[in-house]
C-alpha cells in the first residue's frame, strides 16, 4: 500500500493506492491483447461516442475531479479548473480526430480499375506513463488518443496522485469502455519497465515525462526480441523567453511570472531562461523583484493563492540544492519569504537568479525558479542560438514590436512551440498543438491533427475487380 497525501499538508492523508504486482501486469496484458481486436472492429464512431460520453461525465464530477486534483496534485483551482476543461477536450478532440482517420477506408483508385482502399487500425496494447503535473488531463489525453485509434491500454499513473488516476478510469469505464480495454496499473517505474515494456506483446508506448526516463524506455524497447515498439514521447525543457528593448517591461513581466511560477514552475511549458536585452534589464529585474513580493504562496484550496507547494520533499529538495549553488556560482536576485505555515507541506520560495550564460544551466529545474540572462542589442540571434545549443526544444517565448525580429526568431527556432508578446504556457487542445523536439520529446505534438494517427497501423487492400471474375471461373473448372 502507498499513501497518497496532500502536498500542501503532508500530515493529511488524502488516500491509499494498492501497487500493483508483476502478475498484475502480467494479466493485464494478457486480457488487452485478447480484448483489443474486438475493441478495434467497434469501429471509430462508436468509441467517439464513449469518449464524448466519459467527456459528459467528466463534466458532471467536476466538483470531485477538482478536489481530488487540488488536494492530492497540489494545483490552485483555476489550475484545476482549466486541467478538467483540457480532459474534457482531448477527450472530444481525439474522438473526432478518430472519425476522420480511424472510419471509414479511403477509397484509391488504380491505374487499371482495380480498387484499392486504405485505413488506418488500433496497433495493439500501448502502455501509458503519466506525469503527477497534470494528473487529470495528460493521463486522460494519452489514455483516450490510445483507445480512439482502437488499442487497449494499460494506464500507468503517477505515485503521488493515483488517486486523481483512478477516478478518472472508473469514469472512463462507467462511459462505456470495456474493463479488459483499459487497465488501471499503478506500480513502480522498474516493475512496469520489466513486466510491461519489455513485453512483446506491447505495441507501444506513450510517455510524459523526464528525458532520462524516456531514453530508458527506448532502449528497453529496442532490447527487445519480436516487433519493433512504438514511442510517443514528451519530455522536459530548458525553455527560455526573449526580450529585446522594443518590448514592454511591464507586459514581460507579467507573462514572465505567469508562465515560471504558475503551476508552482511544474510544468513542462514553464519558463525557465529569461534572456533580457541589457539595456531594459535593471527595470525588468526591478518589476520582477516587486512583482514577485506581491505572490501569495500557500494552500491552493484559497482562491487567493497564487503558488502552491511543490509535489514532494525530494522534489522540493533538488530545488533547494540548485538555489544552493547558484549562490555560490551566480547570483540570487530575490526569493519570496515562506512562513511557519508553510513548514507543514513541501513549500518551495519562488527565487530570481542572474546568471552569467546559458552554460549556467545544465539541467532542467522542475520547479518555481527563474533564471535571468542580459544580451547585448546584437546578439539575439547568439543567445538563440546558445539555447537550441542545449539540445532541448520544448517551448520557446519572444517579447518584441519589430515584424522582421520575429521572423528571425521564429525561423531559427528549435522548439516546438514559440509564443510571440504572451505567456508560454497554457496551450490549447486543438489550438496550439504543443510537444517538442531533440531531448523534449518524440512527437507528433499533443492535441495536433497528427497525433491520434501515431496510434494506428496502416492497412492497404488492392483488388483486382475484373481478375477475381476470371480466377472464379478458372477454380470452378478445376473443381470439375
Amino acid at each position: 500500500e502507498e499513501p497518497s497525501v496532500n502536498p500542501a499538508d503532508t500530515s493529511e492523508v488524502v488516500g491509499v493506492c494498492h501497487q500493483a504486482a508483476a502478475e498484475d501486469v502480467k494479466k493485464a496484458i494478457d486480457l488487452s491483447v485478447a480484448a483489443q481486436p474486438s475493441w478495434d472492429r467497434l469501429g471509430a464512431q462508436e468509441r467517439a461516442d464513449i469518449l464524448n460520453r466519459a467527456a459528459d461525465l467528466y463534466e458532471e464530477h467536476r466538483e470531485e475531479l477538482l478536489a481530488l486534483i487540488v488536494r492530492e496534485g497540489g494545483r490552485t483551482i483555476p489550475d484545476a479548473v482549466s486541467e478538467l476543461r483540457e480532459a474534457v477536450d482531448f477527450m472530444r478532440y481525439y474522438g473526432a480526430q478518430a472519425v476522420r482517420h480511424f472510419g471509414e477506408p479511403i477509397l484509391l483508385p488504380g491505374p487499371t480499375g482495380e480498387r484499392n482502399t486504405y485505413e488506418l487500425r488500433g496497433k495493439g496494447v500501448f502502455i501509458a506513463i503519466s506525469p503527477w503535473n497534470f494528473p487529470l488531463a495528460i493521463y486522460t489525453g494519452q489514455i483516450t488518443a490510445a483507445l480512439a485509434a482502437g488499442n487497449a491500454v494499460l494506464a500507468k499513473p503517477a505515485a503521488p496522485t493515483t488517486l486523481v488516476a483512478y477516478r478518472a478510469i472508473q469514469l472512463l469505464q462507467e462511459a462505456g469502455v470495456p474493463p479488459e480495454v483499459l487497465h488501471f496499473v499503478p506500480c513502480g517505474g522498474r516493475l512496469m519497465g520489466e513486466h510491461g515494456v519489455a513485453d512483446p506483446r506491447i505495441a507501444g508506448i506513450v510517455f510524459t515525462g523526464s528525458t532520462g526516463v524516456a531514453q530508458t524506455i527506448n532502449q528497453t524497447l529496442a532490447g527487445r526480441d519480436g516487433p519493433i515498439g512504438t514511442l510517443i514521447a514528451e519530455t522536459g525543457g530548458q525553455n527560455a523567453m526573449f526580450v529585446d528593448s522594443s518590448a514592454l517591461p511591464e507586459q514581460v513581466v507579467h507573462d514572465a511570472i505567469y508562465s515560471a511560477f504558475n503551476s508552482a514552475g511544474q510544468r513542462c511549458s514553464a519558463l525557465r531562461l529569461l534572456c533580457v536585452q541589457e539595456d531594459i534589464e535593471p527595470r525588468t529585474l526591478d518589476l520582477l523583484k516587486g512583482y514577485m513580493q506581491q505572490l501569495t504562496i500557500g494552500d491552493p484550496r484559497h482562491l487567493s493563492t497564487d503558488v502552491g507547494p511543490c509535489i514532494d520533499e525530494p522534489s522540493r529538495r533538488t530545488l533547494e540544492a540548485h538555489v544552493e549553488r547558484m549562490a555560490k556560482e551566480q547570483r540570487i536576485v530575490h526569493r519570496c519569504t515562506l512562513s511557519a505555515e508553510h513548514e507543514a507541506g513541501t513549500y518551495f520560495a519562488p527565487t530570481l537568479v542572474e546568471i552569467d550564460d546559458v552554460g549556467a544551466l545544465t539541467e532542467e529545474q522542475f520547479g518555481p525558479i527563474l533564471h535571468v540572462v542580459k544580451f547585448k542589442s546584437r546578439q539575439l540571434d547568439k543567445m538563440v542560438e546558445a539555447v537550441n545549443n542545449t539540445g532541448f526544444g520544448l517551448t520557446m517565448g519572444l517579447h518584441s514590436r519589430i515584424d522582421s525580429r520575429v521572423r528571425g526568431v521564429a525561423a531559427d527556432s528549435k522548439a516546438g512551440n514559440l509564443y510571440v508578446n504572451r505567456n508560454m504556457i497554457g496551450a490549447v487542445v486543438g489550438v496550439q498543438p504543443f510537444g517538442g523536439r531533440g531531448l523534449s520529446g518524440t512527437g507528433p505534438k499533443a492535441g495536433g491533427p497528427n497525433y491520434v494517427q501515431r496510434f494506428g497501423t496502416e492497412f492497404t487492400l488492392s483488388n483486382n475487380i475484373s481478375a477475381v471474375g476470371g480466377n472464379a471461373s478458372l477454380l470452378t473448372l478445376g473443381s470439375d
